[in-house]
């Protein structure tokens, strides 16, 4: 690293000082108005709005022209960017972008919530989850490992993990449409356009490319066929390998 002279290293100190003044004056400011921050870490924009009793964890990040309601936990290690959070919310070591989180929601850990997503009360958006221009409407469960985008979900729906909105197609984007009282099962693949009706099923490990009706099972796979003995020969071989391995571990 090339050595900085004395008046240059002089001056970037004293903008780092005034920086570090300055977002410690909005720290002081919203502790002053009944906020709880725990830690000298957090990062707050001069235009962010916080309620009184809203907490603010350690490592959090608050950008632009966010608000934060009353009641809320937002981090540790979060970062928010001109987005609402309705109050009661937690939203946990995630980030969210321009989009409008409702009340008693409970996002993260490690949650992606993308531009155009908006919740209503009591939605759960879970570990690895990615959300994208799409609609929850309330008491939705999306526990891990799933991404829905340009999407519109209607109450109190459950999505198993490894759930997929298949929204683009190399051209153009397509909206995948949830009614109430829906359960997706664990791997779907929804081919956008398409729509799963009230009450309806999918099951695990389908590639939905049809509207399933409501209260219908939509199953979208290949019934499974046993090749007795294939893997025997393979398994001799993967067990020597396996024994051989053991032997010289216990030496």
């Amino acid at each position: 690293m090339e050595s900085i002279s004395n008046p240059a290293r002089e001056a970037a100190r004293a903008r780092l000082a005034a920086a570090e003044a300055k977002r410690e004056d909005i720290l002081l400011y919203h502790l002053a108005n009944g906020v709880i921050i725990d830690s000298r870490t957090v990062e707050i924009d001069e235009g962010v709005v916080i309620a009184p009793g809203a907490t603010i964890l350690s490592g959090t990040i608050l950008r632009g022209r966010t608000v934060i309601g009353a009641g809320c936990i937002i981090g540790p290690n979060t970062h928010i960017e001109d987005s609402i959070v309705d109050e009661g919310s937690t939203v946990n070591a995630s980030q969210v972008y321009s989009s409008h989180i409702g009340p008693h929601n409970n996002i993260g850990p490690f949650t992606h919530v993308r531009v155009n997503t908006v919740t209503d009360y009591g939605v759960h958006l879970g570990a690895y989850v990615e959300t994208k221009n799409s609609n929850f409407a309330r008491g939705n469960t999306v526990s891990h490992l799933t991404y829905i985008g340009d999407s519109d979900v209607g109450k109190y729906c459950n999505f198993g993990c490894g759930t997929v909105t298949c929204n683009y197609d190399g051209k153009d984007k397509f909206r995948t449409q949830i009614g109430d009282y829906c359960f997706i099962g664990c791997n779907t693949n929804l081919v956008a356009p398409v729509k799963v009706g009230d009450g309806a099923y999918t099951a695990a490990g389908s590639t939905i490319t049809k509207d399933v009706p409501a209260q219908a099972l939509g199953i979208a796979r290949e019934r499974q066929t046993n090749l007795e003995g294939w893997a025997e020969p393979k398994m001799e071989a993967y067990i020597a390998k396996k024994k051989k391995l053991e032997d010289e571990q216990s030496k």
